[in-house]
């Protein structure tokens, strides 16, 4: 089973150049890590990591800000149509499918928290200042408004329990 709890590097690691989803998340990571220093090559090293997330978002067709609070492990097979709002948290070692949405309700600004090893399927839409559990599977086209458990599978909308992720549960 995939960890929760420690991030697997090698999901995101690129392995061919035409990875727009990887590549994205590269950037967004090089951006983080040269924000927090203070030098004349960082501030440069910055406005470049900005320029790549830039074309890789374009290219990748996804709205992912540059300062999100990402877990390392992530994995975007497709990132096309993924909208994920600023004050979200995503855990290590999620999984996201293309044209998935982490936003807020109305009048809210808090977005929703992943915790580790959360799969969301493609079309799922997790809206407001909810926690995903962890080892939770949220099903394709899901509209999930209410805390998610842990280790629960979640689909239909509005988003309802139909069974759990545990190895020893044979209740699917």
């Amino acid at each position: 089973m995939v960890s929760a709890d420690v991030p697997d590097w090698q999901r995101e690691k690129v392995t061919t150049f035409w990875q727009p989803s990887k590549k994205l998340i590269k950037s967004i990571r090089d951006y983080q890590n040269v924000s927090a220093q203070r030098s004349l090559v960082s501030s440069l090293k910055k406005k470049i990591a900005v320029l790549r997330y830039r074309f890789w978002s374009v290219v990748s067709g996804a709205d992912i800000p540059l300062n999100l609070n990402i877990g390392g492990g992530i994995s975007m097979p497709h990132a096309n149509g993924i909208v994920i709002h600023p004050s979200a948290v995503i855990g290590v070692n999620c999984l996201i499918h293309q044209q998935v949405t982490l936003g807020v309700k109305r009048h809210e600004a808090k977005a929703p928290t992943l915790l580790g090893h959360v799969d969301i399927g493609a079309g799922a839409k997790i809206i407001g200042n909810i926690i995903i559990g962890k080892h939770a599977l949220i099903g394709a086209n899901s509209v999930v408004t209410k805390d998610v458990p842990d280790f629960a599978i979640v689909a239909g909308v509005p988003a309802r329990v139909i069974g759990s992720t545990k190895e020893t549960d044979t209740q699917c």
